[in-house]
């Protein structure tokens, strides 16, 4: 299970020309999930994403984390994230699970982000064409993969 984590000062997502989704302070995920992940990935990343010291404390470090700042979420599903490039010039995309293994493990990570959260979490629309809209704080941008643990 691949995240691209943004932080961001807002970030939204809309779908042909609607907008379904809006946060403000918070994080944007880009969720990619492969055929071999499982429930495990997602206790992992979780943890993993809600304890990132990632915002800025008083004295302007990244100290704290979405916890910490009350932040909101926004997960928008992502096969992309496992594109392989080494061979052509088309993105091969073999590794990424299809809709009937994704679709059950990105519905469990959200769920289990809002618990961990302690309130809903926004979400794009899983297959579907979307816009996504982010101003980037920082610039922070950050890659977890649940297959590098260590």
């Amino acid at each position: 299970m691949r995240v691209l984590l943004q932080r961001v000062s807002d970030a939204s997502v809309t779908i042909d020309g609607t907008e379904k989704s809006r946060i403000g302070c918070g994080i944007l995920l880009l969720l990619g999930i492969e055929h071999e992940d499982g429930e495990e990935d997602i206790e992992w990343l979780v943890k993993k994403l809600l304890s990132l010291r990632i915002f800025e404390d008083g004295e302007g470090k990244m100290n704290l984390s979405i916890l910490d700042v009350g932040g909101e979420a926004l997960v928008v599903s992502q096969f992309t994230l496992h594109a392989r490039v080494k061979k052509g010039t088309r993105p091969g995309f073999d590794k990424a699970a299809r809709p009937e293994v994704a679709i059950p493990l990105y519905e469990k990570f959200v769920a289990a982000f809002e618990e961990g959260l302690g309130k809903p979490v926004s979400t794009g629309e899983f297959g579907a064409m979307m816009q996504v809209g982010l101003t980037n704080d920082g610039p922070v941008t950050i890659w977890i993969d649940s297959r590098n643990r260590e």
